[in-house]
């Protein structure tokens, strides 16, 4: 379905203005999982429509060493890249939460009504990640294998449905109606260096002394990235605990450290 004539830097700078409205959203208090539904919807759509901006894939080719399916030179690519990752230093995993298209497939794919499996106590181990990253780099570096191609992210966007690749990540996608959002959590390499960076973020959800410590929030958080003895590492700004909070004003999006 990917359509040629409209070209991928479209997709990038959709992905610079949606991560720009999304932090205003929640710098301002204006957020809510309503007002991220059109930005998800939108997020989806470039990434059928262009393949841009599935950040995970870019990162994929940009390990092969791969400008001319990039689109751009490589210096280029890696000043996009790590532009995001500091932008996500600053004001949290945005990019992961409403922006790329393979989380926002998923994400969509998990409202639908069914049961959910690992809740607030789901929480992916570091050296799981590590262990998936490092194996991802030594795949592309050096046996030059794309292992998101494997997967079948390009296949499922571009709609190769006589590609196995294609029922690989469609299965992904199925699978995250229950279990929420398993390939960013589990696979996606670049989500691996955002992780840390959000962890450092200069902007996060923060309890503040109006919290009566019902747990709501915790229940509610798909990651577990709620829990005050958790990082904010996992947190992908979905909203969910901010709309269970009973007490306005116990849980705000504020500058790390600030005196609440």
């Amino acid at each position: 379905m990917v359509v040629e004539s409209i070209p991928k830097a479209a997709g990038f700078v959709y992905g610079i203005l949606a991560f720009a409205a999304l932090a205003w959203l929640w710098y301002s208090g204006r957020f809510t999982r309503r007002r991220a539904l059109p930005f998800l919807a939108a997020s989806a759509l470039f990434g059928f429509l262009v393949f841009a901006p599935v950040f995970p894939y870019q990162f994929q080719l940009l390990v092969l060493r791969d400008a001319a399916a990039l689109g751009s030179p490589l210096p280029m690519a890696i000043v996009g890249l790590l532009a995001f990752i500091v932008l996500t230093l600053v004001f949290g995993r945005i990019v992961c939460g409403q922006v790329c298209p393979a989380g926002a497939v998923q994400e969509l794919m998990h409202l639908v009504p069914v049961a959910k499996h690992g809740r607030a106590e789901s929480r992916v181990p570091t050296a799981v990640r590590a262990g998936v990253f490092v194996v991802f780099l030594a795949a592309g570096f050096g046996l030059s294998v794309n292992l998101l191609g494997l997967l079948g992210l390009p296949a499922f966007f571009n709609l190769t449905v006589a590609s196995v690749s294609f029922f690989v990540f469609l299965a992904i996608v199925l699978l995250s109606a229950v279990v929420y959002r398993p390939f960013c959590r589990y696979a996606c390499p670049y989500g691996a260096l955002l992780a840390p960076a959000a962890a450092k973020a200069v902007f996060r959800l923060q309890r503040t002394d109006a919290c009566i410590g019902c747990g709501k929030c915790e229940r509610a958080c798909p990651t577990g990235a709620a829990d005050p003895s958790a990082g904010p590492g996992e947190c992908y700004l979905c909203g969910r605990c901010t709309e269970a909070c009973p007490v306005d004003g116990a849980l705000i999006y504020t500058r790390a450290g600030r005196e609440m």
